[in-house]
């Protein structure tokens, strides 16, 4: 045979290459714009997402907070209610401050061998 018969065609050669280099993936001009710019875009996509986590932390963070001062407030408000009724304020004249109605004794109960316990006037 000779040379010229050996030889194979432009196309049967080409398909040789192709085949040859299948495993390998090629970066094209079009594929490497594609990934820079994603690259970019998640670059700049970081710092507004950290952002926006770190509001909604606090936000939650507020919003318990709100709940926790609601609370207290109505606790607090219900004592406001509870320090104006007269009998509440008589209670806490005679036990906490030792106060008597005109004509009444006062009377103080100590314990034997103990200190005595003061009050709850909270």
């Amino acid at each position: 045979m000779s040379a010229r018969a050996t030889a194979t065609s432009p196309a049967a050669a080409q398909g040789r290459r192709t085949g040859a280099h299948r495993g390998r993936a090629r970066l094209t001009p079009r594929a490497a714009v594609l990934c820079f710019s994603m690259f970019v875009v998640a670059a700049f996509a970081i710092a507004p997402a950290r952002a926006y986590l770190d509001q909604r932390a606090q936000l939650a963070d507020l919003q318990h907070r709100q709940a926790a001062l609601t609370e207290q407030n109505r606790v607090l408000q219900l004592r406001v209610a509870d320090l104006s009724d007269p009998l509440t304020l008589e209670r806490l004249a005679r036990e906490c401050l030792g106060m008597v109605q005109p004509g009444e004794i006062g009377f103080a109960a100590i314990p034997k061998g103990r200190a005595p316990v003061p009050p709850d006037c909270g």
